[in-house]
């Protein structure tokens, strides 16, 4: 069990995460039969294999984190703020799972994903800076509504994406990313580096392979309109610096 900065806390159980807050309980569990993985990880063996699974679990100091991830503010905790070249907003991470965020910053690491700076900021983690830093960067998590209403009508590829992410963009467990508020252009740039293999995933790549460009740019719309939606990281008064 981990502790967030606003007091949310959740245990893994197996398959599931329990989360706990003022309210009632919510209870994500993988789907019975699946055996896809993290959608920016690496391919795993059957759903039934508990210990693969169960590898995904982060277990964070939201504190030290937040220490660690003061350069990360620098574009993370700016509003539409934009790679350089090529030309594309960074990703909104504030209620992003932290799974997924450890998961990206693995692959950053270890080089699955392309991306200079992104590699200088991650090569030098150890196991537990990933994790705290992503502890931190996600706060509370998207959750999906019990009975979500989606809005807009997907886009007739997004029938191959509602398994992991849901029919509102809400990833259904920590490995799988949220897309739901999601700046379309990055949505648009990932998966297009899917298909350059720039970002490098079995299951991913054999999906964005048969998407035309008239496909990413509908699904990006459409994930990008999706509620609740991912946010920007509040930044500290001098992002500059590791003290508030």
């Amino acid at each position: 069990e981990r502790q967030h900065p606003d007091d949310i806390s959740y245990r893994h159980y197996g398959h599931a995460w329990q989360l706990s807050f003022p309210g009632p309980d919510f209870t994500d569990a993988v789907p019975a039969g699946w055996s896809v993985v993290a959608l920016f990880g690496a391919p795993q063996t059957p759903a039934q294999d508990a210990p693969a699974q169960d590898a995904a679990a982060v277990t964070g100091d939201a504190g030290r984190g937040k220490t660690l991830a003061y350069t990360c503010l620098g574009c993370h905790g700016i509003e539409n703020y934009k790679n350089a070249n090529p030309v594309y907003r960074v990703p909104l991470l504030r209620g992003q799972h932290p799974e997924y965020i450890a998961i990206a910053l693995n692959a950053y690491k270890n080089g699955e994903r392309s991306h200079a700076t992104m590699h200088s900021q991650a090569v030098s983690m150890t196991e537990q800076d990933i994790a705290d830093v992503a502890v931190f960067l996600a706060g509370t998590p998207i959750v999906a509504a019990e009975n979500a209403n989606p809005v807009g009508k997907p886009p007739t590829a997004a029938a191959a994406c509602v398994a992991c992410h849901g029919t509102d963009g809400v990833g259904i467990v920590g490995m799988y990313p949220t897309l739901a508020g999601q700046y379309p252009d990055y949505i648009e740039r990932a998966l297009h580096d899917y298909q350059r293999g720039n970002r490098k995933n079995d299951i991913m790549a054999g999906f964005v392979g048969e998407l035309t460009e008239a496909d990413i740019a509908a699904l990006a719309a459409y994930y990008s309109r999706q509620q609740p939606k991912l946010q920007i990281i509040p930044k500290r008064r001098f992002w500059f610096t590791a003290n508030d």
